[in-house]
């Protein structure tokens, strides 16, 4: 049965900014910066092999992912780089691309994209950051919007340091084509901080055959992401790199 979203869902972001409906006050939080909504937070570059999705991105943008960990239960490791330059904003976005494959270490582990089968580097999905979780659950639920979470996560880097987050999910993500949530721990560093630069997102959207629903969709969740008709179901990112621009798609 087809759930109708409250187009009133009030949101905030971690620097406390609300957006209302069409008669309230717009702000950063549903605008977009050259072509990629505000509230995303990283989009998924799922492979089969770490290494050969890393060498995918630097043939094509000049710029080398940097190595991040593993997610323990999970049966993935990840690359990442960032994707937060060139903007026209006083802050750069905190934004970045991550490269995710199945852990040798972990083999016998959940598949959740289906990594094992990808022939080629493909998007698997994107996450958004709404703020806090918990406020943003509660807003969901008067919405009548089914979610599960939100979750701890966390993954140790490299040096040693742990990454720990929160993330929502929810339970009809039109195929892959809505996010799921993540809110970062306050002493955790963000992965765009210190990763690779040389990348911008340029643009990023989602194509459906049915653009009016998901319109309805995501502007119950205050997304601002762009939303175009297509024959086929998918997402789209343009990153802009040294050398060309790359376009990405599920």
């Amino acid at each position: 049965m087809r759930r109708t979203l409250s187009r009133r869902l009030f949101l905030s972001t971690s620097a406390g900014i609300f957006v209302t409906g069409a008669a309230g006050p717009r702000s950063l939080f549903s605008a977009q910066e050259e072509g990629a909504p505000v509230l995303l937070d990283h989009i998924l570059l799922g492979c089969s092999d770490l290494h050969r999705g890393i060498d995918f991105v630097e043939k094509r943008t000049g710029v080398r992912a940097a190595f991040g960990g593993v997610h323990p239960g999970r049966g993935t490791r990840n690359a990442l780089l960032s994707l937060g330059e060139r903007t026209r904003l006083e802050l750069n976005p905190r934004r970045y691309l991550e490269i995710i494959a199945p852990d040798p270490a972990q083999s016998g582990g959940p598949d959740h994209y289906g990594l094992l089968k990808l022939t080629e580097p493909r998007l698997v999905g994107w996450a958004a950051h709404p703020g806090d979780l918990h406020q943003f659950a509660a807003r969901l639920g008067n919405a009548d919007i089914a979610f599960d979470g939100p979750n701890p996560g966390s993954r140790k880097r490299p040096d040693g340091r742990l990454l720990q987050w929160k993330t929502l999910n929810l339970r009809d993500d039109r195929g892959g084509l809505l996010p799921f949530f993540i809110e970062w721990s306050a002493d955790s560093s963000h992965p765009s901080i210190d990763a690779p630069r040389g990348c911008h997102l340029a643009r990023f959207e989602l194509l459906t055959p049915d653009p009016e629903e998901l319109r309805s969709a995501e502007a119950a969740m205050g997304l601002g992401v762009e939303i175009a008709k297509s024959e086929k179901a998918q997402l789209r990112a343009t990153i802009s790199g040294a050398r060309v621009e790359l376009v990405l798609t599920s």
